[in-house]
């Protein structure tokens, strides 16, 4: 191994190190609820857009749910400003995420898993957007493997990151949805939510089946996804 992947791969076992450490001792999932928006975020005017973008930034960044960053926008901003906000943090994050893994364990990474490596270049090089926007509609997977996996491969960050935005819309937005004080039923705006949820995890199960044209990027999100996938796209059938 040269001297540069053994520094890089050093630097990146050491913070990742750090991030445990800090997220123990501060108990970060806990205090990034709705008691923390009400003290820090909300009437807070541009200062509080700030601290929950950075706040959800950081909160997405580790693999923690981006989901929840969605539903405390919801519950801090309303629909509107909740999503959009959200989606700028939750692209952030994946743009640390991303970025961290390029910079720190790209040549460690491909040195230990050529043949997953190999498999994600595959599965985004060709069209990296559009692949990008099948992962990121799929009610399945990892948020944070997925950023991880692609700083490592050689996919383009522009288009990576711009499939990103786009494709954490659906879910970003149903979650705002739940959080928001819209005026409307709270129970059925959880069902209309359920129902968004599950619309758009079906869109993304066939858009996925139908363009990805043969290539995988996860053996397990395909074993998953096989019988769902036909209940979808066969719905009179057993």
């Amino acid at each position: 191994m040269s001297a540069k992947v053994l520094l890089r791969s050093s630097a990146l076992f050491l913070s990742l190190v750090l991030v445990v450490g800090v997220m123990k001792s501060t108990d970060v999932v806990a205090i990034f609820d709705e008691a923390w928006i009400d003290a820090n975020v909300r009437g807070q005017g541009l200062g509080g857009w700030v601290v929950f973008i950075a706040g959800g930034m950081v909160f997405t960044a580790v693999g923690l749910p981006r989901q929840l960053v969605g539903f405390l926008g919801g519950y801090a901003f309303g629909l509107a400003a909740g999503t959009g906000l959200t989606l700028v943090a939750v692209t952030l994050g994946c743009i640390a995420a991303f970025q961290y893994a390029r910079f720190l364990g790209r040549d460690f990474v491909a040195h230990r898993f050529p043949s997953k490596i190999k498999r994600i270049d595959r599965f985004l090089s060709g069209n990296p957007f559009i692949m990008t926007l099948l992962i990121r509609f799929l009610p399945l997977g990892s948020n944070l493997a997925t950023n991880l996996a692609a700083g490592v491969s050689s996919v383009r960050a522009t288009p990576f990151f711009a499939g990103s935005l786009i494709g954490y819309l659906p879910q970003t937005l149903v979650f705002a949805l739940v959080g928001s004080g819209v005026g409307i039923d709270p129970w059925f705006r959880i069902a209309l939510a359920a129902v968004l949820f599950a619309a758009s995890g079906a869109m993304g199960i066939c858009l996925y089946r139908r363009h990805r044209h043969g290539l995988s990027f996860d053996d397990e999100v395909d074993r998953q996804l096989d019988p769902v996938s036909e209940s979808v796209s066969n719905p009179g059938q057993e």
